[in-house]
């Protein structure tokens, strides 16, 4: 006999719906949402994460979320402090009597903990760095290239200064790989949220044109005029990279909208890339339609959850 679940995965691209099913289905089951979304654990990063806290309120209660607002704009997080921040919620959830619902489209954090990575402080190569400096941007990316996809797909190259930053990791990675223990023993239900290409490029142009008239520029202003830096903002991608350089002045506001909105399509293509390699790998998605309305995934959901001889071999 297999074991029953013990989490329940909710992953897809941007725009699809995770955070507003995960938080019907947590009110349905009485559970709690732990976010795997690499940007909403920093505080004051509302509009350009797409933090939208209104979706966690079903039938007028807020649904216990994780690791959303933990950390200061500005401050460094990275995938283990993710893992470990995870395998405590996840505990302290489960020992409620409740089955945890981990949702994102962070694809390097969910395979992390689904997989027990085991990350170590990477240290920064400065020969190898001073090389990678001397090379043309071309070769840089058919150097990354040759990396296997386990890592490529999952790394931000989306800046010069990434790039490098990326190939260091391959290269340390590949002499050093790892994998941990220390963690709690998963039996996941994997759902993905899915839809159709032109109706998700649709959602994520018409999302973009929304958090500008929401002020998405007034907060990447605040952000720097509270002190953090312009590379720093950049790092973090999307929108605060391309609103940042529109603000220093580097493109004009139309560019720099355009710009932005394919950047974020890209993104969407290499989030659904990357959960159809999970796939290869493994991992059992169980599919489904972004464009259902609530109760019918919410009854898929529960259909998988709660059949006993799917747990019979």
């Amino acid at each position: 006999m297999q074991n029953t679940p013990n989490l329940i995965v909710i992953l897809g691209p941007t725009a699809t719906g995770k955070t507003r099913l995960a938080a019907n289905l947590a009110n349905s089951i009485k559970s709690e949402i732990i976010s795997a979304d690499s940007r909403q654990v920093y505080k004051q990063m509302d509009i350009g994460t797409g933090k939208d806290k209104n979706q966690y309120i079903v039938e007028g209660s807020t649904i216990p979320h994780h690791l959303v607002d933990i950390k200061l704009a500005g401050e460094n997080y990275h995938v283990a402090d993710f893992q470990t921040d995870f395998a405590t919620a996840f505990d302290q959830i489960q020992s409620k009597g409740k089955i945890p619902i981990l949702c994102g489209g962070t694809g390097m954090y969910i395979d992390a903990v689904l997989k027990n990575y085991q990350f170590t402080s990477i240290p920064n190569d400065t020969k190898l760095a001073t090389e990678l400096a001397k090379m043309s941007p071309s070769a840089l990316k058919k150097l990354f290239q040759e990396f296997p996809s386990d890592y490529s797909l999952l790394a931000d190259i989306s800046t010069r200064k990434r790039l490098e930053r990326a190939i260091q990791i391959a290269f340390y990675l590949k002499e050093n790989p790892m994998r941990g223990n220390k963690a709690p023993t998963l039996n996941p239900l994997i759902f993905g949220l899915l839809m159709p290409v032109e109706k998700r490029r649709q959602c994520i142009t018409e999302r973009l044109h929304a958090r500008l008239k929401e002020g998405l520029v007034q907060e990447v202003k605040g952000l720097l005029e509270q002190g953090i830096s312009p590379e720093k903002l950049v790092f973090y991608g999307l929108e605060y990279r391309f609103v940042t350089e529109y603000l220093l002045g580097k493109m004009e506001y139309d560019e720099m909208v355009e710009k932005l909105n394919i950047a974020i399509h890209q993104f969407a293509k290499r989030q659904m890339t990357y959960f159809r390699k999970m796939e290869r790998d493994g991992q059992k998605i169980y599919w489904l339609d972004a464009e259902n309305d609530i109760e019918p995934n919410l009854s898929e959901i529960k259909k998988q959850l709660w059949n006993p001889s799917k747990y019979l071999s």
